[in-house]
């Protein structure tokens, strides 16, 4: 562990000189000054257009292969003005009635053409705004940062329109700069990169070229604006809500109707152009949409569920550190706000000087205060939550950081402070690193403290990548803001592969091919024993967004004191068969563990996920999907469960703002089925109005005055409604 220390260390001491690789010249383009917006309609006709397009070089491709052509062309305008900056892509395609689009709800059409931009507004190279547009004029916007890349939960206020054309189509983008944190005054410089996706051959393209083991930051073209005056952002969301819940009594009768009327506000204010504070009181931290059913029956490590609320998810990639978010890692969010369950209120700080970016975050949740037993310390009380964090930029897409959290309710208090770094060393290679310290005190329970610590680094070219990691965690180590898989182990992984680029002509449908190895070993303290695994296999990429993998696992897994074999032989993926058909699936079969508490045994699990989605039109979608797990012990040989879980839905997507959504799922581990039908119109982030109702259906039977779970006919148990309104008020 000392010498795991001494590394990252290390790692911090020597980030600065290794800031001299890659170090080549980014190109430039020059922001046109408009005297008169255009309008944002998606045809180039107004005023504003009529200069020169911006000049760019060959748009390469960097998914799925790096560094070819496409017959398809691209030309893009930028302009600026007092208010906003403006972007139009004229988008050429020689077979423009094969252009993949639809009218759906904003950041849901991953499988159409699209074309956009990364922007970084601040010229750090830390944080980028991409904001791409299909052919139909929806958007989809994610925030990008060094540690947790791309966030595609966050939303804000821009405009854009687009048109199909004879040609191809044309998109128009205006970007208020009260929607972004960018730098004032004169000569400002930004960072931006163009790209455009081609849905039929499943080909990403972008200007200036991505390569292996790059991403945007060390990739932006310099876009330069002559001069921009501040302009601060001033937000105020008001909302009310109301819902209500009805539960059967009996199989002839409904409890009265529960009715629950609130209301709140959130709202924004700007201290600079890089610098905001967030405050809400009261808030409506409802979700539009239930989380998705999941098989979460002899499950070792907690189901994870992402974050929903818009108070949390806007300004979220701040407190992400680097090393997590890996699958193979046992952390996986250092600050996973989905643990503060029902706020009272909370308040963020968020922005940018300099090199330095900072975050914090405060919140009070009334959750384990409602659920405490009547009369204990805990109940009634609120549950406090506070997170700071700091990142110093060591150049484009390298970094320092530090962060601090601290959590207590009824005696408990939580405190955690630790280090963090990212930096690439060669164009090729990149190391990310953390450490953590944690003291824990109970009220019953003398102070504890811990540490965990991960390493991890990478290495990408056209035909190989590599990477490698190592982590550690004491069994006192403790995080109340993390998702923190386990504790107690000290664990290390590597990967290799290998990418062959069949010859289009010989095999036009195959675009790569990747054999692969990974192997992963570790001591866990708390199961008493030591992990062992081994994975082989190979992954192709196919035209039509096609992906296949195949693998086989060995290895070994400690539980409560006994070591058991695993493995299983594993295949799956996806492929956009039609613009109006896609298809996945994965299928498992292998050694298991049932992780009995008391008595584990070993047998066999077989896994079957199914998915389709059919857009017979541009405004209607539905999507079915299946997941049916099985295990038998293996001595005695007996069939132990089945788990078969059904999500549904059906959506119509009148205009690009209002739909009718329609979910049903299926628990059979549970015997419940739950239904949502949604009315949605969303004018803007912010500006929306909502009309839900749902029900629970259960097997149950009524016996002298009790219901019982399990058995008998399927007969709804609850039903319920929700109406929400907000609006957004740009002051």
């Amino acid at each position: 562990m000392r010498r795991l220390m001494r590394l990252v260390a290390l790692l911090l001491c020597v980030a600065r000189p290794l800031l001299a690789a890659d170090s080549s010249p980014a190109p430039s383009i020059e922001a046109h000054r408009l005297t008169t917006p255009p309008r944002i309609d998606g045809v180039l006709d107004d005023r504003g257009w009529t200069f020169e397009p911006v000049t760019t070089g060959e748009w390469q491709s960097y998914n799925p292969l790096y560094g070819d052509t496409i017959p398809q062309t691209t030309r893009v305008w930028a302009a600026y003005d007092a208010d906003a900056l403006y972007f139009a892509f004229q988008c050429d395609d020689p077979e423009p009635d094969r252009i993949k689009t639809s009218v759906s709800r904003r950041d849901n059409f991953g499988a159409d053409d699209w074309v956009g931009l990364s922007l970084d507004a601040t010229g750090t190279g830390q944080v980028s705004y991409h904001m791409m547009v299909n052919p139909s004029g929806v958007q989809l916007d994610l925030l990008n940062s060094i540690a947790s890349n791309e966030d595609a939960s966050v939303d804000w206020v821009w405009e854009s329109a687009a048109r199909l054309t004879q040609t191809g189509y044309v998109v128009e983008i205006r970007i208020p700069l009260r929607s972004i944190r960018f730098a004032s005054g004169d000569d400002v410089r930004m960072g931006v990169l163009f790209w455009r996706k081609v849905s039929r051959t499943g080909v990403s393209v972008a200007w200036p070229a991505l390569e292996p083991g790059k991403w945007v930051f060390e990739k932006h073209a310099s876009l330069h604006l002559a001069h921009l005056d501040p302009r601060l952002p001033r937000d105020v969301i008001p909302s009310a809500n109301i819902s209500g819940r009805q539960d059967r009594l009996t199989p002839e009768s409904w409890g009265s109707m529960s009715a629950v009327r609130d209301a709140g506000v959130s709202a924004k204010l700007g201290l600079t152009t890089q610098t905001a504070v967030d405050a809400t009181v009261n808030p409506d931290f409802s979700q539009v949409e239930s989380d998705a059913y999941q098989v979460d029956v002899n499950q070792r490590f907690p189901v994870f569920y992402s974050e929903k609320r818009p108070f949390f998810m806007e300004g979220a990639g701040i407190f992400a550190l680097a090393a997590t978010g890996s699958g193979d890692n046992s952390m996986q969010r250092a600050v996973h706000t989905r643990r503060i369950v029902d706020p009272v209120a909370g308040v963020k700080l968020t922005g940018s000087t300099g090199r330095l970016t900072f975050g914090t975050l405060t919140a009070a949740d009334e959750a384990p205060g409602k659920v405490a037993d009547v009369g204990s310390r805990g109940f009634g009380r609120d549950r406090f939550v506070n997170v700071g964090r700091l990142q110093y930029s060591l150049g484009p897409g390298r970094y320092v950081g530090g962060i601090v959290t601290d959590t207590e309710f009824a005696g408990r208090a939580n405190r955690v402070a630790g280090l963090d770094f990212s930096s690439r060393f060669t164009a090729t290679q990149r190391i990310d690193a953390f450490v953590l310290g944690s003291a824990t005190r109970d009220a019953d329970v003398s102070g504890q403290r811990g540490m965990g610590a991960t390493v991890t680094y990478n290495y990408s070219t056209r035909a190989m990548s590599a990477s490698a990691s190592v982590e550690h965690y004491s069994r006192t180590f403790a995080m109340d803001t993390a998702f923190l898989n386990r504790v107690g182990l000290t664990s290390g992984w590597a990967y290799v592969d290998h990418s062959f680029y069949p010859v289009a002509k010989r095999v036009a449908w195959i675009r790569r091919v990747t054999p692969f190895a990974f192997t992963q070993g570790g001591a866990d303290r708390i199961a008493d024993g030591h992990d062992r695994l081994l994975v082989s296999g190979v992954r192709m990429n196919f035209t039509r967004l096609g992906f296949l993998r195949v693998d086989h696992t060995w290895g070994t897994e400690p539980w409560v004191g006994q070591q058991f074999s695993r493995g299983a032989t594993r295949a799956w993926g996806n492929v956009q068969l039609y613009r109006w058909l896609k298809l996945e699936g994965r299928v498992d079969r292998g050694r298991a563990v049932f992780y009995d508490p008391v008595t584990p045994y070993g047998g066999l699990q077989r896994r079957f996920n199914g998915g389709v989605t059919v857009q017979p039109s541009g405004r209607l979608s539905q999507s079915v999907s299946v997941d049916r797990v099985s295990f038998d012990r293996a001595e005695p040989r007996t069939h132990v469960y089945t788990v078969t879980i059904v999500n549904t839905k059906t959506t119509y997507q009148f205009t690009r703002e209002f739909l009718l959504r329609a979910i049903v799922q299926y628990d059979s581990s549970r015997a419940r089925i739950l239904t949502d039908l949604l009315a949605s119109y969303e004018l803007r982030p912010g500006s929306v109005f909502f009309l839900g109702y749902g029900s629970l259906t259960e097997r149950r039977t009524f016996d002298r005055g009790e219901w019982t779970l399990g058995n008998g006919p399927f007969a709804q148990s609850q039903r319920g409604f929700f109406a929400k309104v907000s609006y957004l008020f740009r002051l």
